[in-house]
């Protein structure tokens, strides 16, 4: 499919595969801006699908499906990476997909996404790929203890993870990753978590948020710290590493890059993700231009907005029951609560965010967060 050469007009359609909370606040900011969206996931009653204009019920592999849904958008794109790249190919036959299935490809598995990062010369912590418990046990020769073994596919919010200590026996700690196939990292001795999230157009401009610190809990994000309390040579260091990997991937759309801030100041990269990023919720009510204001703009071919901070901000994930306490956010002002529309409130599960705004510059040197 060739590449859009012009900018879709108000009234056109977005089609999204994945039905999620992100692919949910995506719709909402297209919707401002006079657009619609086409939701495609197996779950009929899908967060996304809740605000969309249309949805398509269907799995992922169903190419009569596909073909219709493609055949009904301007332009798609996808809100998590669990798509199978063969479905993102086989819509590019009809209509473009924003990224694309390269950036898509660069992503869903670790040990292609570390072997692009070294191409490119970004900085990451160093690996092994791991196929059975000997290549575990030779990996934790050649890197030492600790470490984190991670599944190759499919994992996210801590799921396929192991920590690995003197203690742990390599056969169980390659069972529990649930996975035949993995990569096992280096463990960082990090000062924090950031992240950037990074705006590409399909003409090259782009514009990125500033760094952000990340806390998690159980291996969930569980805050977002805007801006992250690093030195102004981290945050050039950070931003650098981000568009690098931007425009190396030829982003159309959003780029968001975890990294690790070690003890050194130094800076590695964790992993990428091609689309919004939870980190990026916060630009919701404390930037001119929200990061899904921005994700539509960039797939449209519309000018990029404006990524200023008129705010400091915290996020803070409603994680489970946590969601239980919605009067008490409506009640406070200054509370912005963002609900996802989830009617299941299971552990672990992330049921909405609430921002929080400062005084712009008042969190940057606060040690007490």
């Amino acid at each position: 499919m060739t590449e859009l050469t012009k900018p879709i007009a108000p009234g056109g359609t977005i089609g999204i595969l994945g039905g999620g909370q992100l692919g949910r606040m995506t719709a909402l900011a297209a919707a401002q801006l006079g657009y619609r969206c086409h939701i495609f996931s197996p779950d009929a009653g899908s967060s996304a699908g809740q605000v969309a204009a249309a949805v398509t019920a269907a799995d992922y592999t169903n190419l009569e499906a596909l073909e219709a849904f493609a055949k009904s958008i301007d332009v798609a794109t996808f809100e998590f990476e669990n798509i199978p790249i063969e479905s993102i190919r086989f819509i590019e036959k009809f209509v473009s997909v924003r990224p694309g299935a390269n950036a898509l490809s660069a992503a869903q598995d670790r040990s292609d996404e570390k072997a692009f990062l070294e191409d490119i010369d970004v900085p990451i912590s160093p690996y092994r790929i791991i196929e059975c418990v000997d290549d575990l046990e030779q990996g934790l020769s050649n890197l030492g203890r600790p470490a984190v073994l991670k599944t190759a596919r499919l994992g996210y919010d801590g799921k396929g993870q192991v920590f690995i200590d003197d203690n742990v026996d390599p056969a169980t700690a390659y069972a529990e990753m649930g996975a035949a196939r993995g990569v096992l990292e280096q463990w960082v001795d990090f000062k924090l978590e950031i992240s950037v999230v990074v705006a590409r157009s399909a003409d090259g401009s782009s514009d990125c948020y500033t760094p952000v610190e990340n806390q998690h809990q159980h291996h969930i994000l569980s805050r977002t710290i805007a801006p992250a309390r690093i030195s102004a040579a981290c945050v050039d260091r950070a931003e650098t590493i981000a568009w690098r990997i931007a425009n190396a991937l030829e982003i159309v759309g959003l780029l968001a890059v975890e990294m690790f801030v070690t003890q050194d100041d130094e800076i590695l990269v964790n992993e990428i993700a091609p689309r919004p990023h939870n980190s990026g919720h916060w630009t919701m009510d404390a930037c001119a231009t929200s990061q899904f204001d921005q994700f539509v703009r960039a797939i449209l071919g519309l000018p990029l907005g404006s990524t200023t901070r008129h705010s400091d901000a915290i996020m803070t994930n409603l994680i489970g029951q946590d969601v239980a306490d919605w009067e008490s956010f409506v009640a406070d002002d200054s509370a912005h609560m963002h609900l996802y529309g989830k009617h299941d409130a299971r552990p672990r599960r992330k049921m909405g965010h609430v921002n929080r705004l400062y005084l712009l510059g008042s969190l940057k040197d606060r040690i007490d967060l």
